[in-house]
């Protein structure tokens, strides 16, 4: 029971930072080992200071739990994860997943938050809450650090941001 205090984030119930980069860790040497692939997808809620400034933190914790809620329930595989990482970031690892399918878990997981129909006035893109996703998939093959994966999901989501 206490494992899995540590190891779970208390406002949202997913699993936390720590959880996840161990995970991280251990899957992408299983992805070298096998020859596999990886995919990290990293979810940022968009305006969240705006949601929180205009709702209230009350309301925006709320909407946490229901985003993470959302993107738990658009992951069918066992293997993969959804983890709270930072505020309003969230982030996935997805094993045995090409690019590819990565892209297309991602489109699904935003339209799943947006299917939530939660009201955001205080948006400049859309009525209600809305998330931008960056990908990033590698090959067993590769040879770079498991954070790489990371780092890349991350500047994909800031390119994604800038549009």
């Amino acid at each position: 029971l206490l494992r899995q205090w540590v190891y779970t984030d208390g406002l949202t119930g997913v699993r936390n930072r720590r959880y996840f980069d161990e995970r991280l860790v251990e899957e992408w040497g299983r992805t070298r080992r096998d020859r596999s692939d990886l995919s990290v997808l990293m979810l940022d809620v968009d305006f969240f200071k705006r949601f929180n400034d205009h709702y209230g933190h009350q309301a925006g914790d709320e909407c946490l739990r229901r985003i993470a809620a959302a993107l738990k329930g658009g992951l069918k595989r066992q293997g993969d994860l959804v983890a709270r990482y930072g505020g309003e970031e969230f982030v996935c690892l997805l094993p045995n997943t090409a690019l590819e399918g990565a892209m297309h878990l991602a489109g699904t997981l935003c339209q799943r938050v947006h299917d939530q129909h939660i009201a955001h006035a205080d948006s400049s893109i859309a009525s209600v809450v809305t998330t931008s996703v960056g990908v990033c998939s590698a090959s067993g093959k590769n040879t770079f650090a498991a954070e790489a994966l990371v780092r890349g999901a991350d500047a994909q989501l800031y390119l994604a941001k800038s549009l």
